[in-house]
């Protein structure tokens, strides 16, 4: 018996000591550095220096040395990172900017979806207060604001480094509402979205948390087992564990281990007899069984639950649709839909509101499906979209095809635009584009842009207030006529109702109208839309600004304020313009047009109608308008001038 145990103890130790790759019994040691002898992070695998072997680390953990600091290239367009610490044990390092202006070098940042390592983030918990942030990185919504007003909530981060006296640069979570900017409200412009470090401060005087930005950018890489080094380890049913002793990786395949068959064992007195085995197994079973049983029965009342509100739903969607029956357009099922798409094959695009895919009618006409994601919601967008837009025939507007409105599965059909929206051109810093939109054919894009308004304002039974125009929604087709689409949060209304009310402030951030979401401004209205059209047409311009305009982020943030400044001052707006005399006119009426429309109370701005003739007139015969920037008080103080407007 005990030469059997000794037989079998020398097996698993042989067949479990740790064995090296063929590949591995040639490497000399790695080395340890770091680029200063007494400061600055360890440099070990899996960051390697360039002199160091291949198999000491990995090409996209490659280190400089660089006045006495460890840099790393962290993409191929990002530039040279200082590294700060880099912990082994969690797999973490946090980078840095020389100039203290992280944020500045974040704007253009993006990480290859195949490195190796990945900015740190766990995202904004938006069940919890904005006092609660992580201290790691958010995704955040960069505003341009034009105030001199120091903001203070907990949700408004400023970025000092990026701002400048009497302008604010910020940063907020996507889920802010512009209700908590602290008045007066300034006019803001959205930059784009980035995930940016986020720190808790603590602040003794008020006993509370704020949030700021940190100056360090976390960063962390997967686990061993996506390294090359493990590829072929992990695949052979083996592990890859990191020596410090060597500073490598090393693979240790699983031991395959045949137990010889053992005699029974012989129990001492007191041993568990095989009957409290039983007991004990049974009663593990049965709690088993009536937690799964429990579960079963939970989820079953909230299906129960979620089916009659579908039902409840659909029936809302198909009593809408039989009472306007002449409105809506040829109604499909979800069959169809599978069919006209291929089978949901080729993904235009994606949103919060579903995805969108392209396909083709039974007639040959290729059209553009949204399948929405909010299917068992209450329908009320779906509704809302198909009511409004299925009664709508303008060049300038969207057409919808069809639609399909079975339980907990609703699309819409549109005629495909081939061009997408005119946000990808007037985004892109491809210069091709400049032959694709001249001034002329932008000047062509806000005339359309403005006549499908003007149609939903004016054209149809009832008002249409869209109350999101924005370069996403506006679709351009293949000749770049562009078209008003989306119309989910859109409002109807009669044409005698000069005000509306809603419920809620709707629309996106930077295009919002200020009475949408402040009531002191003056009320809801079509001048609403009339509003978030001017500064769709201020974002057309700034996007054609010369290099020398676009040096720096400051005249990047407040474009439409130094464009104000150069009208009134008679200087040059600072424009890409190749016919000077043809394109500077252009210019000057979509400004000066523009800078009307984004006036901050209502009755100063013109109706759609009037904002028509302005845009097809010369730009010599419009009145400059009053300051937009300027103080609530003295914006107020200007209300008899847009009568000259309204009627001009």
């Amino acid at each position: 018996m005990d030469s059997l145990l000794l037989l079998l103890l020398f097996f698993l130790l042989v067949t479990t000591v740790p064995s090296k790759s063929a590949a591995d019994d040639h490497h000399v040691d790695c080395p340890v550095s770091r680029c200063s002898r007494d400061d600055g992070p360890v440099v070990q695998f899996p960051f390697r220096l360039k002199d160091d072997p291949l198999h000491c680390g990995h090409p996209q953990f490659e280190v400089f040395c660089s006045k006495n600091m460890t840099m790393i290239q962290l993409s191929s367009s990002s530039g040279l990172f200082p590294i700060l610490i880099i912990d082994y044990e969690w797999r973490k390092f946090d980078v840095y900017d020389t100039n203290d202006c992280l944020p500045r070098r974040l704007l253009n940042f993006t990480i290859s979806s195949n490195s190796l390592f990945h900015v740190h983030n766990s995202g904004w918990n938006s069940y919890s207060h904005y006092t609660e942030c992580p201290d790691v990185s958010a995704n955040l919504t960069l505003l341009n604001c034009s105030t001199a007003q120091n903001f203070n909530a907990a949700s408004i981060m400023p970025i000092s480094c990026l701002s400048v006296p009497g302008h604010q640069v910020v940063a907020v979570p996507p889920s802010t509402s512009i209700t908590e900017f602290p008045g007066p409200l300034p006019t803001c412009g959205t930059l784009g979205q980035l995930y940016l470090p986020v720190r808790r401060v603590y602040l003794p005087n008020f006993n509370e948390h704020l949030c700021e930005l940190d100056d360090v950018l976390l960063l962390e890489w997967e686990s061993w087992d996506y390294f090359p080094q493990c590829q072929n380890c992990t695949a052979g049913r083996g592990r890859c564990e990191f020596n410090n002793t060597i500073n490598q990786l090393e693979c240790y395949p699983y031991p395959r281990v045949r137990i010889p068959q053992m005699p029974p064992p012989q129990h001492p007195k007191g041993h568990i007899s095989t009957r409290h085995i039983i007991i004990g197994v049974s009663s593990a079973c049965c709690f088993v069984l009536i937690w799964v049983v429990a579960v079963a029965i939970f989820f079953h009342v909230k299906q129960q639950r979620n089916s009659i509100e579908e039902k409840e739903n659909q029936i809302k969607v198909e009593k809408f649709l039989n009472d306007h029956k002449s409105h809506v357009p040829t109604r499909y099922s979800y069959a169809d839909i599978k069919k006209i798409t291929n089978g949901f094959k080729k993904k235009l695009g994606e949103g919060g509101f579903g995805s969108v895919f392209r396909g083709k009618l039974p007639n040959g006409v290729p059209v553009a499906v949204k399948v929405l994601s909010d299917s068992k919601g209450n329908g009320d967008d779906f509704v809302n979209e198909v009511g409004t837009i299925g009664r709508i025939h303008h060049v300038n507007v969207v057409r919808l095809l069809g639609f399909s409105a079975e339980a907990g599965k609703r699309a819409v059909i549109y005629e495909l635009m081939p061009n997408r929206s005119l946000e990808k051109f007037i985004s892109s810093k491809d210069q091709s584009n400049n032959a694709l939109f001249d001034w002329e054919k932008l000047d062509n894009i806000v005339k359309g842009i403005a006549k499908g308004i003007e149609y939903l304002h004016q054209g149809c039974e009832q008002r249409i207030l869209h109350f999101d125009i924005k370069p996403h929604n506006i679709l351009l087709d293949h000749d770049f006529n562009p078209k008003i689409s989306d119309f989910g949060v859109a409002k109807l209304c009669s044409k005698e109702d000069s005000i509306i009310s809603i419920t809620a402030a709707r629309g996106t951030v930077g295009y919002i109208a200020p009475e949408v979401f402040n009531g002191n401004f003056g009320s809801v209205s079509h001048k609403s839309d009339v509003y978030s059209f001017g500064m769709l047409v201020l974002e057309i311009v700034g996007a054609r600004k010369e290099a020398a305009l676009t040096s720096g982020i400051t005249n990047e943030a407040y474009f439409p304020e130094l464009i104000y400044k150069c009208l009134i001052q008679g200087e040059a707006l600072g424009l890409e313009l190749i016919n000077m005399d043809e394109d500077a006119e252009i210019a000057k009426k979509l400004v000066i047009v523009a800078l009307w429309c984004i006036q901050w109370y209502p009755v100063n701005r013109p109706s759609m109608k009037a904002v028509v003739r302005m845009l097809e007139g010369a730009s010599e015969n419009l009145i400059m308008p009053p300051n937009p920037f300027a103080s609530a008080t003295s914006t107020q103080s200007q209300t008899e001038q847009p009568k000259t407007t309204e009627s001009s």
